[in-house]
Order: structure tokens, then sequence, then C-alpha cells
């Protein structure tokens, strides 16, 4: 292990007093570019729903609620697909670094997802399906480890919102394209292929994003290639101070900050991480059920309760019209003047009594302004959160520490499907929706009573 000497300044150091920028915009814009077809694949699971029950391949409910012609079955093919992503291949990232996991991630689930376009069957689309979400489950990692350190510690919040604003314009994206392709036969293909083969476009802009990218100088220094790591930094400080004309702070190394160690996967559970992994685990296991319940489920929603199709996606168009200004409200007015752990509990208090509300809306106006208030809070809150847990482990594990956390998200989404299915089969919305309200709650107290502060604050502080 190397150990950087008190006064000799570590990549950390030295990245962390950079001011904010411009550069520092279009480096996040750039990584945020290929999460727009991450973003577009997932909340895809949602809007082709009613073109897959329109087709006859699923049905929004079934007397099993394991039976593969359910539409549950679909969307936990969805999770169960980054359910293994997260947990089993997230070591990726931390072995092979950020790019290069940002990379072919992106065209695993781009070139599954465009297979997943030509099957005819529930079970087939459900296999490439699964296979798609194992690759959007590692770009999900990827994309919060690589933003969270190399960005400067002040911003680091504020750049993650930047990076959800972009990335749900996908939402919209998705929407329109489902809004006017799914009620179509368009070249003898059904309106739901059309979706998805979309979404592969992913494949095709990967690599003029990646030749633009650099590698995360922590990830460099902390794997010992010390000689890259430096080229990175000098780059990104030689940019910072030509664009802002002024030469550059000095660094101010931590005492005992270390520039380059191996960390290993049972780290998580040891006696100074094991208490965030618990409380991240549960957090994750909840938090999914509030913000894909409403998410995945809206046009399914709104079709149970007598909606014609047409109508319903005109609705989520509408309301998915807003995706960005979630996180862009985040990102201009409250993500580094508001402690992370108290954004995230006042957003998941919002988003459960909106949910309620929702429930009871039958006129149109009702169900677009509350589902925009729901859509505003969900995804300004998903910034929030992941800014908050890939603060809370150091880079040598960063990525395998919270795709563990993260797995359970991923785990509980798989029979979350099945039981909204059943909770809207039985007590039909207004029941999803007392779900979704109990899962929130719990996700403010859990981040509220046990959650760390890390505004501002040193990542290598944070994770000592």
């Amino acid at each position: 292990m190397t150990t950087a000497t008190f006064g000799t300044p570590t990549i950390a150091a030295r990245l962390d007093r950079l001011p904010a920028s411009n550069f520092f915009k279009r480096l996040v814009i750039l990584i945020s570019l290929g999460g727009l077809f991450e973003f577009y694949d997932l909340f895809m699971t949602g809007y082709i729903g009613a073109g897959l029950i329109g087709a006859k391949i699923y049905s929004s409910t079934t007397p099993n609620p394991f039976d593969l012609g359910g539409f549950a079955s679909f969307a936990g093919a969805s999770f169960a697909g980054m359910w293994i992503g997260t947990l089993i291949f997230s070591w990726v990232s931390d072995r092979f670094g950020r790019r290069a996991a940002f990379t072919y991630s992106l065209l695993w689930y781009s070139v599954a997802t465009l297979v997943m376009a030509f099957m005819s069957t529930a079970v087939w689309i459900d296999v490439w399906r699964l296979l798609a979400g194992i690759g959007v489950g590692v770009q999900l990692i990827t994309i919060d480890a690589y933003i969270t350190e190399i960005t400067p510690k002040q911003s680091r919040g504020r750049y993650i919102q930047l990076t959800q604003a972009v990335t749900y314009c996908a939402v919209p994206v998705v929407a329109l394209v489902a809004r006017f392709a799914i009620p179509q036969v368009i070249l003898g293909l059904d309106g739901w292929r059309w979706v998805a083969i979309v979404g592969s476009l992913g494949a095709l802009v990967v690599w003029f994003i990646r030749a633009r990218l650099p590698e995360s100088p922590r990830w460099l220094e902390t794997h010992g290639h010390q000689a890259e790591a430096e080229l990175v930094m000098s780059r990104m400080e030689e940019a910072v101070r030509a664009e802002t004309g002024r030469e550059l702070p000095p660094p101010q190394p931590l005492p005992d900050e270390a520039a380059a160690t191996k960390g290993a996967w049972t780290e998580i559970f040891s006696p100074a991480y094991r208490p965030r992994t618990i409380m991240l685990s549960i957090f994750n296991f909840f938090q999914t059920i509030g913000f894909y319940g409403f998410a995945a489920w809206v046009p399914v929603l709104l079709l149970s309760e007598g909606i014609t199709v047409t109508k319903s996606l005109t609705y989520v168009l509408i309301i998915a019209l807003l995706n960005p200004f979630g996180p862009l409200i985040a990102y201009s007015f409250f993500a580094e003047k508001i402690e992370r752990k108290w954004q995230i509990v006042g957003l998941a208090l919002i988003i459960a009594m909106c949910g309620l509300i929702w429930s009871q809306m039958r006129e149109a106006a009702g169900i677009i302004i509350l589902g925009g208030l729901i859509t505003l809070a969900n995804n300004a809150f998903s910034g929030a959160f992941h800014a908050y847990q890939a603060e809370l482990y150091p880079t040598r594990i960063r990525a395998q520490a919270v795709g563990f956390a993260y797995s359970w998200s991923r785990f509980s989404s798989i029979f979350i499907g099945f039981a909204i299915a059943a909770a809207l089969a039985r007590y039909g919305v207004t029941g999803v929706f007392v779900i979704i309200a109990i899962a929130m709650v719990i996700v403010a107290c859990v981040i509220g009573f046990f959650g760390p502060k890390t505004n501002n604050v040193r990542l290598e502080q944070l994770s000592r």
C-alpha cells in the first residue's frame, strides 16, 4: 500500500479543491448521454406494458400472481436482471475501471433489448429482458461511482442531480414513442417492438462517448496506476485553470489519506462499514417499492380504472414530460444547501402523501397534477439517494459495496410487481398506494435515524 505523507497532495486532494465549472458540466453530461439509454430501457417496462397486454402476450392480472403470462413476470424479469447485475457483476467496475464498465454494460443491454424486440412469446421476452437487465444493473452502479469520484466534494450532489436530469429526459422520449407507436403496426411490427428497437440505439453511440471520457483518476490512483492518474488529473486541472482564468487553490490532503490500496468484497461487512451496509440494504429494499410502484405501473393502474389505452398513454406522456425537472429543481436550489439525508427523508414523505391522494383521483386534472408532483419528488429523491449511497464507501470497493446495497432494491422489485398486481386485483389502486406509502415511511425512518451527514465532506474522510 502506498500512503500519502502529510503535505503531499493525493489525486483526491487535488480534485476536491477544483471549483465548479463548465468543464465538469460537460463531462457529466457526456456520461449522462450513455445513461439516457439506460433510463430509456429502465422505464420502457411500464410504457410498453399496455402494448404487450394489447398484443395478448401478457395480461394485466392473473389468478396465479406468479403466472408467466402476467405482466408482472415481464417487470419481474427486468428487475431480476438488474438484481444479478448489481449484486454479482458490480465488481467489474471496481476491477476494470469505470470507463470500461460504463462502455460494455451499455453495449450489453442495447444488444439484448434489440433481440427482445423480435421475440413473440412471454417466456423468451422474459429471458432477453432479464439479460438486458444485467447490463442496466451494472450501468446504474457504474455511473454513480464514476460521477461521485470525478467531481469535487462541494458539488458532487449537484452533479449527480444534473446527470439524473439529463438521463430522465429519456422518460418523456419513451412515453412519446410509446404514445404514437404502440397503437400502430409499422412495417409489419407491433408498436411495442419499435419502442424496444429505439431503446437499443445506445450501441450506436457507445464508442463516440467512450473516446471522450477519461478514467476516474481516483480509481487509477487506488489501483496503483499513478502515471495515468497524474496525466488525467493534470488535464483536468489545466482545463479548469484555462476556463476560469485563475490559478487553482492549493490542495489540502488529509493527514492519513491513502493513495493506493486494494479492497475486498468482504470489507463491506467489516465493523467500519457493516452499519452502513445494513442501513442502505433496508433503505433500498423499500425505496424501490415507492419509486417503481408508481413509475413502472402507472399506465396499467390507469387501465385498471377503465381509462382507455390512448387516454392513459396521453396522461402518462404529460406526466412524463416533467421527469427531468425534479432533478433540475434540486440541482438549482437545494442539492448542496440541504443536507442530503434530510432531502431523502422529506422527499420520501412527500411521495407517500401525494401517492395516497393520487389514488383517489378520477378526473384528468387530478391525475395529471398529482402524478406530476409524484414524478418531481420521485426523481429529485432518486438523485439524492444515488449521490448519498455512493459517498459512503471508499473508492477501492465503491461499486461492489453500492452494488450489494442497491441489489436489494432490484431484489424487492422482482416481487413488488406481483404484490402490486395482487393488491390491484383485490383492493384496487388505493391498496397499491397504501403499500407505497408504508414503504416510503420506512425509508424516511431508516435514513433519518441512522444515516450520516455527507454534504461537502471529502469522500476519503467519509470512508475512514
